[in-house]
C-alpha cells in the first residue's frame, strides 16, 4: 500500500519524464499536462490497492496508470473534441513559452532528431521533401529520380521508423 508521501515521491521522480512520454505520444502539450495530472490524481484515489513494493515495481504501477489512460484519451479525444466545440467550450490556451518549456522537458527536438538519424539517406530525402516542404508525392518522385509509387513507400517506411522511435519508453534512471 502506497501512502500519500509515496505519490509526492513518485512526482517528483516521474512527473518530468510522464510529460514526454504523454507528449511525445499525444504532440499536444496541453493533453500532456492533462494527462499528467490525471495520471498522479489516478494514482493517488488507488493508492491503497497498489501492492508494489520497489522502486521500479511502483514506476511500472504508475506507468501502467498512464498507459491505461492515454488509451482512453484516443478512444474518447475524436467525441471529446466535437462536444466540446459544439458547446463553445475552450481550453485556456498554453502561451507559447509554456509549449517551449513542455517541448524542452519532453525531448521532442531530440527524439525527433535521433529518430531522423536512423533513417536511411534515401528516406530521409522523401521525408523532408514530402513533409517538411509539404510536396505532392509527384513532385517528390520527379526530385528524387524515382516512381511515384516508390516516393510514397519512402515516405511511409521513414514515417513508420519515426513513429516507432517515438513510442519507445523514456529511459528512466
Amino acid at each position: 500500500m502506497l501512502e500519500r508521501h509515496d505519490i509526492t515521491r513518485l512526482y517528483d521522480r516521474h512527473a518530468r519524464a510522464m510529460l514526454g512520454f504523454f507528449a511525445r505520444r499525444t504532440f499536444e502539450p496541453e493533453v500532456a499536462v492533462d494527462l499528467v495530472a490525471e495520471t498522479f490524481a489516478r494514482a493517488f484515489v488507488e493508492r491503497r490497492r497498489c501492492r508494489a513494493h520497489t522502486d521500479a515495481e511502483q514506476a511500472a504501477w504508475l506507468y501502467g496508470i498512464a498507459r491505461n489512460l492515454l488509451a482512453d484519451w484516443r478512444r474518447r479525444s475524436h467525441v471529446e473534441r466535437r462536444a466540446l466545440a459544439k458547446l463553445g467550450v475552450e481550453r485556456r490556451a498554453l502561451t507559447e513559452d509554456e509549449y517551449d518549456r513542455i517541448e524542452a522537458l519532453a525531448g521532442i527536438g531530440e527524439v525527433i532528431a535521433a529518430g531522423l538519424e536512423q533513417l536511411t539517406d534515401d528516406h530521409r530525402d522523401a521525408l523532408q521533401l514530402r513533409i517538411v516542404e509539404e510536396r505532392d508525392y509527384a513532385d517528390v518522385a520527379r526530385a528524387l529520380g524515382i516512381s511515384e509509387q516508390t516516393a510514397r513507400a519512402r515516405v511511409s517506411r521513414a514515417l513508420g521508423a519515426l513513429r516507432r522511435h517515438l513510442s519507445e519508453e523514456p529511459h528512466r534512471a
